[in-house]
């Protein structure tokens, strides 16, 4: 049997998988762990470390645009909400978002996926010229290039928690993507923490879950955060071997759920099921047309994506059999 490398994040939902029941035909799984996984994302993309790995969806099209030989499959382990994750400095005076024109906000690295989708909320939603906005990155894209004029780099070491705290940025984004984190995503990476007190940074948007579903509601828009790439030559090799790894992806979360109903083995995602009205991580093309839709466009608006690149969410995708799981 031929191998396969494969890294994940720590997903209940692809476990199964990972331990090789299900199995793929004609291939033996071999997981790799790496911590954080977005630490693969970047050997990924720049060195093809791996045969199958999660990837960031906006590096993904970026990967593709710039002929990176890595194809994927639609199946999306992980999704969020992004209402609640931009914070304000205690002292920034911001309350609406198009407080946030002219000021300065920290993200990562301006291509994260959760700074796309905050970007594309706030200019789609509520009107923000968000290239008004000077952004603040601490680390580097994983594709190259595509960094606009108003992106400025911290140069100090300082982590963005600290920058907010001190009132030195206006605003920034949350978690992985922002204040949650210190160091960029190799060896060295840390949790930072973001500790609450009542003179220190507030939500831009208090009510951020009922923000959240109700957008959901109107748009249709379920924000994806991973999708699952494979190299390209494993492909020109195998032109079955991305339906044969979608079914075990599919059958993996079958199983999981078989065991742990209703989500309960990841509270969050058994919230956003909840919230939603349905599976909080829905895999095929056709089940996340919108989001996929949203995502390309974002990007384009931008400029991380050329003009011209393909909208037909079909060409997003390896050629293979992807009913909606």
């Amino acid at each position: 049997m031929d191998k396969l490398t494969v890294v994940l994040g720590d997903y209940p939902h692809a476990r199964p998988l990972l331990d090789g029941d299900p199995g793929i035909e004609g291939y033996a799984v071999e997981p790799e762990e790496v911590t954080p996984v977005i630490g693969a994302y970047r050997r990924m993309i720049r060195d093809l470390e791996f045969d199958v790995c999660e990837l960031a969806p906006v590096s993904y099209l970026m990967a593709r645009q710039e002929g990176i030989p890595l194809t994927a499959i639609p199946v999306f382990l992980n999704r969020r909400f992004h209402h609640g994750d931009v914070r304000c400095a205690a002292r920034s005076g911001i309350r609406v978002p198009r407080d946030l024109e002219g000021r300065r906000v920290g993200v990562r690295a301006y291509s994260v996926s959760t700074g796309v989708w905050v970007r594309g909320v706030l200019r789609d939603e509520y009107g923000v010229d968000i290239d008004t906005i000077t952004w603040v990155v601490d680390d580097d894209d994983h594709v190259e290039g595509r960094v606009p004029a108003n992106v400025e780099r911290v140069t100090d070491g300082r982590s963005l928690g600290e920058l907010l705290r001190e009132g030195e940025i206006d605003a920034a984004l949350t978690g992985n993507a922002g204040t949650g984190r210190a160091g960029a995503p190799r060896a060295g990476w840390t949790a930072a923490t973001e500790p609450e007190a009542e003179d220190g940074p507030y939500p831009l948007f208090p009510e951020a879950g009922t923000l959240a579903v109700d957008h959901y509601l109107r748009k249709g828009v379920y924000p994806l955060h991973s999708l699952v790439s494979i190299r390209s030559e494993l492909v020109e090799r195998d032109p079955g071997l991305p339906t044969k790894l979608y079914a075990a992806f599919a059958e993996s979360k079958r199983r999981h759920l078989a065991a742990r109903p209703g989500w309960s083995a990841v509270p969050r995602l058994a919230r956003q099921g909840h919230a939603i009205g349905g599976d909080p991580v829905p895999y095929g093309v056709g089940a996340n047309g919108p989001s996929l839709n949203a995502m390309v466009r974002f990007a384009k608006d931008q400029g991380l994506l050329d003009a011209d690149f393909p909208t037909d969410r079909t060409s997003l995708f390896a050629a293979g059999d992807y009913p909606d799981a």
